[in-house]
């Protein structure tokens, strides 16, 4: 696995905690759960599987995961006072002990989010070490990013011609496409599609996509 990182991804970058593993991956997966739910959180259940389940006060993993979803960094000193903070912007939230299955990660945990609209969103991932981190479901909906690169996730009506505008929009913009997977769950009329990019997405160019009228959800990963 580790032939697979750079020496920097190995030693971990700027970090508040012990262990890079519980700390600045952690503060990752709380900070990207917040970004794609889109909206402010008002309340999460952080289920936690494994190691997390078991180190998750010693190591400081809650403290970061609450610092994740306020928005920190994995070096922002603020998180040691994430509980405080989060109280003081109203954030709830709770740790609960749990079993996410056999072939899961052992630091990983599911963040169950209801946001300031009512809405609810889910992220699950993993924190893979040395501060990297691996996201495996958003709202159900399996995943495999681990941040290398910029990704865009859409839910889109399954029409003839769809995919097709969607890839050449990107190559109008002159974006390269590293990846392109989809999911379709069983009798639905959407279908999930999943562009990893070797640049970055301009804000233009993901306010063309939310204006295709066959487009009904626009997620953007960014890179690590």
């Amino acid at each position: 696995m580790a032939k697979d990182y750079s020496v920097f991804d190995i030693v971990g970058p700027n970090m508040i905690g012990p262990s890079s593993s519980h700390t600045a991956g952690a503060a990752r997966l709380g900070k990207s759960a917040s970004k794609i739910a889109g909206k402010p959180v008002k309340e999460v259940k952080f289920l936690l599987h494994g190691s997390f389940a078991e180190t998750y006060k010693g190591h400081g993993t809650d403290k970061a995961l609450v610092g994740g979803i306020l928005g920190f960094e994995p070096d922002d000193a603020r998180i040691k006072h994430s509980f405080e903070l989060a109280k003081e912007q109203g954030v709830k939230f709770e740790f609960i002990k749990t079993d996410l299955g056999e072939n899961v990660h052992p630091n990983t945990v599911k963040m169950e989010m209801i946001l300031e609209d009512g809405s609810k969103s889910s992220v699950m991932g993993a924190s893979i070490g040395g501060g990297n981190i691996k996201l495996t479901e958003m709202d159900g909906l399996a995943l495999d990013f681990n941040g290398s690169r910029s990704a865009v996730v859409l839910e889109l009506k399954d029409i003839p011609g769809a995919i097709a505008f969607i890839t050449g929009l990107l190559g109008h913009y002159n974006k390269n496409i590293a990846t392109i997977s989809t999911y379709k769950v069983a009798n639905s009329e959407y279908t999930f599609l999943t562009i990893e990019t070797d640049d970055e997405l301009e804000t233009s160019l993901i306010d063309q996509l939310r204006k295709f009228e066959v487009v009904a959800k626009v997620v953007v990963l960014d890179k690590f």
